[in-house]
Protein backbone atom coordinates (compact mmCIF):
# COMPACT_ATOMS: atom_id res chain seq x y z
CA UNK A 1 0.00 0.00 0.00
CA UNK A 2 1.42 3.06 -1.28
CA UNK A 3 1.90 6.02 2.03
CA UNK A 4 0.04 9.26 1.99
CA UNK A 5 3.42 10.87 0.48
CA UNK A 6 3.65 8.80 -2.06
CA UNK A 7 0.17 8.95 -3.36
CA UNK A 8 0.29 12.81 -3.09
CA UNK A 9 3.76 13.12 -4.94
CA UNK A 10 1.91 10.84 -7.95
CA UNK A 11 -0.94 12.94 -8.30
CA UNK A 12 1.25 16.06 -8.59
CA UNK A 13 3.85 14.45 -11.00
CA UNK A 14 0.68 13.76 -12.92
CA UNK A 15 -0.60 16.99 -12.72
CA UNK A 16 2.52 18.95 -14.02
CA UNK A 17 2.83 16.71 -16.64
CA UNK A 18 1.23 19.77 -19.21
CA UNK A 19 3.71 21.91 -17.82
CA UNK A 20 6.26 19.45 -19.31
CA UNK A 21 8.93 19.61 -16.71
CA UNK A 22 12.68 18.85 -17.58
CA UNK A 23 12.98 17.38 -13.66
CA UNK A 24 10.86 16.99 -10.58
CA UNK A 25 13.51 16.97 -7.43
CA UNK A 26 12.90 16.87 -3.40
CA UNK A 27 14.89 18.50 -0.93
CA UNK A 28 14.93 18.90 2.59
CA UNK A 29 13.83 16.18 5.18
CA UNK A 30 11.87 14.42 1.89
CA UNK A 31 15.57 13.69 0.61
CA UNK A 32 17.67 13.80 3.63
CA UNK A 33 16.21 10.90 5.48
CA UNK A 34 14.37 12.74 8.76
CA UNK A 35 10.94 12.47 7.05
CA UNK A 36 8.02 12.72 9.22
CA UNK A 37 4.42 11.99 7.08
CA UNK A 38 2.05 14.80 8.78
CA UNK A 39 4.58 16.73 10.65
CA UNK A 40 7.44 17.31 7.75
CA UNK A 41 6.71 19.76 4.77
CA UNK A 42 7.93 18.50 1.48
CA UNK A 43 9.48 20.64 0.04
CA UNK A 44 10.40 20.43 -4.35
CA UNK A 45 11.72 21.96 -7.42
CA UNK A 46 10.04 22.17 -10.55
CA UNK A 47 12.06 22.62 -13.65
CA UNK A 48 10.17 23.93 -16.80
CA UNK A 49 11.34 24.65 -20.56
CA UNK A 50 11.13 28.12 -19.91
CA UNK A 51 10.80 30.81 -16.97
CA UNK A 52 6.53 30.96 -16.43
CA UNK A 53 5.09 33.73 -17.65
CA UNK A 54 1.69 34.63 -17.37
CA UNK A 55 -0.51 31.55 -18.37
CA UNK A 56 1.78 28.94 -16.52
CA UNK A 57 1.44 31.39 -13.80
CA UNK A 58 -2.31 30.46 -13.91
CA UNK A 59 -1.77 26.99 -14.55
CA UNK A 60 0.84 25.82 -11.23
CA UNK A 61 -2.26 27.70 -9.41
CA UNK A 62 -4.89 25.95 -10.68
CA UNK A 63 -2.66 22.62 -10.32
CA UNK A 64 -2.29 23.06 -6.34
CA UNK A 65 -5.74 24.15 -5.84
CA UNK A 66 -6.92 21.01 -7.38
CA UNK A 67 -4.46 19.00 -5.03
CA UNK A 68 -5.60 20.61 -1.92
CA UNK A 69 -8.48 17.46 -1.82
CA UNK A 70 -5.45 15.49 -0.85
CA UNK A 71 -4.13 14.50 2.20
CA UNK A 72 -0.95 16.27 3.21
CA UNK A 73 -1.53 19.32 0.12
CA UNK A 74 -0.75 21.98 2.66
CA UNK A 75 2.49 20.71 3.27
CA UNK A 76 3.75 20.59 -0.35
CA UNK A 77 5.65 23.07 -1.28
CA UNK A 78 7.39 23.77 -5.10
CA UNK A 79 9.78 26.66 -6.52
CA UNK A 80 9.52 26.73 -10.39
CA UNK A 81 12.45 26.89 -11.91
CA UNK A 82 13.83 27.15 -15.58
CA UNK A 83 17.14 26.27 -17.29
CA UNK A 84 17.76 29.84 -18.25
CA UNK A 85 17.13 31.25 -14.67
CA UNK A 86 19.45 28.51 -12.80
CA UNK A 87 22.59 29.98 -12.03
CA UNK A 88 21.65 32.92 -9.76
CA UNK A 89 20.84 32.11 -6.05
CA UNK A 90 19.70 35.64 -5.59
CA UNK A 91 16.82 34.98 -8.09
CA UNK A 92 13.27 35.06 -6.86
CA UNK A 93 11.26 32.10 -8.37
CA UNK A 94 7.58 31.01 -8.86
CA UNK A 95 6.45 29.31 -5.64
CA UNK A 96 3.52 27.58 -4.43
CA UNK A 97 3.78 28.03 -0.26
CA UNK A 98 1.59 27.74 2.35
CA UNK A 99 -1.64 27.91 0.08
CA UNK A 100 -0.97 30.70 -2.07
CA UNK A 101 1.80 31.80 -4.82
CA UNK A 102 4.99 34.14 -3.94
CA UNK A 103 8.46 34.88 -5.25
CA UNK A 104 11.34 33.31 -3.17
CA UNK A 105 15.43 32.19 -4.37
CA UNK A 106 16.27 29.13 -4.55
CA UNK A 107 18.83 29.39 -1.51
CA UNK A 108 22.76 28.00 -1.55
CA UNK A 109 21.42 25.96 1.15
CA UNK A 110 18.73 24.08 -0.90
CA UNK A 111 20.89 23.78 -3.90
CA UNK A 112 23.89 22.52 -1.52
CA UNK A 113 21.30 19.88 -0.47
CA UNK A 114 20.02 18.95 -3.96
CA UNK A 115 23.64 18.26 -5.05
CA UNK A 116 24.53 16.20 -2.08
CA UNK A 117 21.07 14.27 -1.76
CA UNK A 118 18.60 15.52 -3.59
CA UNK A 119 15.75 12.72 -4.97
CA UNK A 120 15.09 12.87 -8.22
CA UNK A 121 10.96 12.24 -8.46
CA UNK A 122 11.06 12.77 -12.60
CA UNK A 123 13.62 13.69 -15.40
CA UNK A 124 17.07 14.34 -15.26
CA UNK A 125 19.51 14.63 -12.11
CA UNK A 126 20.62 18.00 -9.80
CA UNK A 127 24.07 17.81 -11.02
CA UNK A 128 23.08 18.03 -15.20
CA UNK A 129 21.25 21.15 -14.60
CA UNK A 130 22.27 22.84 -11.51
CA UNK A 131 25.18 25.19 -11.15
CA UNK A 132 27.38 24.01 -8.40
CA UNK A 133 27.67 26.34 -5.39
CA UNK A 134 31.11 27.14 -4.35
CA UNK A 135 32.20 26.70 -0.80
CA UNK A 136 32.80 30.86 0.25
CA UNK A 137 29.06 31.21 -1.15
CA UNK A 138 27.85 28.72 0.72
CA UNK A 139 29.32 29.96 3.77
CA UNK A 140 28.41 33.60 3.25
CA UNK A 141 24.68 32.88 2.94
CA UNK A 142 24.88 30.62 6.39
CA UNK A 143 26.53 33.63 8.16
CA UNK A 144 24.21 36.36 6.48
CA UNK A 145 20.73 33.74 7.07
CA UNK A 146 21.94 33.43 10.88
CA UNK A 147 22.87 37.43 11.40
CA UNK A 148 20.15 39.02 9.56
CA UNK A 149 16.90 36.33 10.18
CA UNK A 150 17.35 34.75 12.72
CA UNK A 151 19.47 37.09 15.21
CA UNK A 152 16.61 40.15 14.45
CA UNK A 153 13.99 37.41 15.24
CA UNK A 154 15.12 36.48 18.70
CA UNK A 155 14.26 40.05 19.52
CA UNK A 156 10.72 39.63 19.32
CA UNK A 157 9.70 37.53 22.17
CA UNK A 158 5.53 37.21 20.88
CA UNK A 159 7.31 34.64 18.03
CA UNK A 160 9.03 32.54 20.36
CA UNK A 161 5.74 30.86 22.22
CA UNK A 162 4.84 28.95 18.66
CA UNK A 163 6.65 25.59 18.22
CA UNK A 164 7.63 26.36 14.67
CA UNK A 165 9.84 28.98 16.02
CA UNK A 166 11.39 26.75 18.56
CA UNK A 167 12.49 24.06 16.14
CA UNK A 168 13.45 25.80 13.50
CA UNK A 169 15.39 28.42 15.54
CA UNK A 170 17.51 26.13 17.15
CA UNK A 171 17.73 23.19 14.31
CA UNK A 172 19.16 25.98 11.86
CA UNK A 173 21.05 27.26 14.52
CA UNK A 174 22.52 23.72 14.90
CA UNK A 175 22.91 22.79 11.48
CA UNK A 176 24.51 26.34 10.56
CA UNK A 177 27.46 25.80 12.85
CA UNK A 178 27.94 21.98 11.50
CA UNK A 179 28.12 23.67 8.06
CA UNK A 180 30.31 26.51 9.06
CA UNK A 181 32.94 24.64 11.06
CA UNK A 182 32.74 21.12 9.12
CA UNK A 183 31.22 22.60 5.55
CA UNK A 184 28.38 20.12 5.29
CA UNK A 185 25.17 19.92 5.48
CA UNK A 186 23.10 17.84 8.23
CA UNK A 187 19.55 16.77 8.81
CA UNK A 188 17.07 17.81 11.02
CA UNK A 189 17.78 14.68 13.53
CA UNK A 190 21.25 15.09 13.56
CA UNK A 191 20.92 18.90 14.24
CA UNK A 192 18.76 17.83 17.37
CA UNK A 193 20.93 15.18 17.96
CA UNK A 194 23.97 18.25 17.98
CA UNK A 195 21.99 20.72 20.01
CA UNK A 196 23.01 19.59 23.57
CA UNK A 197 26.89 19.24 22.88
CA UNK A 198 26.30 23.50 21.42
CA UNK A 199 25.06 24.02 25.06
CA UNK A 200 21.21 24.17 24.20
CA UNK A 201 18.71 23.72 26.88
CA UNK A 202 17.69 20.21 27.63
CA UNK A 203 14.45 20.76 28.48
CA UNK A 204 13.85 22.86 24.86
CA UNK A 205 15.94 19.85 23.27
CA UNK A 206 13.69 17.07 24.91
CA UNK A 207 10.82 19.29 23.66
CA UNK A 208 11.52 19.25 20.55
CA UNK A 209 12.41 15.88 20.43
CA UNK A 210 9.38 14.88 21.82
CA UNK A 211 6.84 16.83 19.32
CA UNK A 212 8.51 15.71 16.26
CA UNK A 213 8.97 11.94 16.91
CA UNK A 214 6.28 10.70 19.56
CA UNK A 215 2.91 9.82 18.20
CA UNK A 216 0.81 12.16 19.36
CA UNK A 217 3.19 14.44 19.57
CA UNK A 218 2.49 16.47 23.45
CA UNK A 219 0.80 19.33 23.43
CA UNK A 220 2.55 22.10 25.96
CA UNK A 221 0.31 24.10 28.39
CA UNK A 222 0.48 28.08 28.81
CA UNK A 223 3.73 27.99 31.99
CA UNK A 224 5.59 25.85 29.77
CA UNK A 225 5.55 27.88 26.28
CA UNK A 226 6.29 31.01 28.28
CA UNK A 227 9.37 29.08 29.90
CA UNK A 228 10.20 27.62 26.80
CA UNK A 229 10.31 30.63 25.06
CA UNK A 230 12.49 32.66 27.58
CA UNK A 231 15.12 29.37 27.52
CA UNK A 232 15.01 29.44 23.63
CA UNK A 233 15.91 33.05 23.29
CA UNK A 234 18.47 33.55 26.33
CA UNK A 235 20.10 30.66 24.29
CA UNK A 236 19.89 31.72 20.65
CA UNK A 237 20.74 35.23 20.60
CA UNK A 238 24.34 35.13 22.28
CA UNK A 239 24.75 32.02 20.76
CA UNK A 240 24.30 33.58 17.28
CA UNK A 241 26.15 36.56 17.85
CA UNK A 242 29.00 34.08 18.76
CA UNK A 243 28.96 32.32 15.86
CA UNK A 244 28.60 35.24 13.43
CA UNK A 245 31.38 36.96 14.78
CA UNK A 246 33.71 33.77 14.86
CA UNK A 247 33.37 33.16 10.90
CA UNK A 248 33.64 37.08 10.14
CA UNK A 249 30.27 38.48 10.30
CA UNK A 250 29.28 41.63 13.49
CA UNK A 251 25.95 41.69 13.62
CA UNK A 252 24.16 44.91 11.73
CA UNK A 253 22.83 46.92 13.79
Amino acid sequence: MRTRTEALLGCFLDALTPLRPRAVWAHGSLAGGDYQEGRSDLDLIAVLPAPPGLKTVREVVSLHRRLRREPLAAKLHCSYLAPATLDDPGRAHLTWAHGHVLRRPVTPVTRRELHAFGRVLYGEAPAGLLPPVPEQNLRAFVVADQRDYWRPAVDRARLWRQDIWVDLGLLTFARATVTLREGRLISKREALAGLPDLGAPTEVVEDITRRRYEDPAPAGDDTWLTRRATLTRSYLGPAIDALVAGYGGARRS
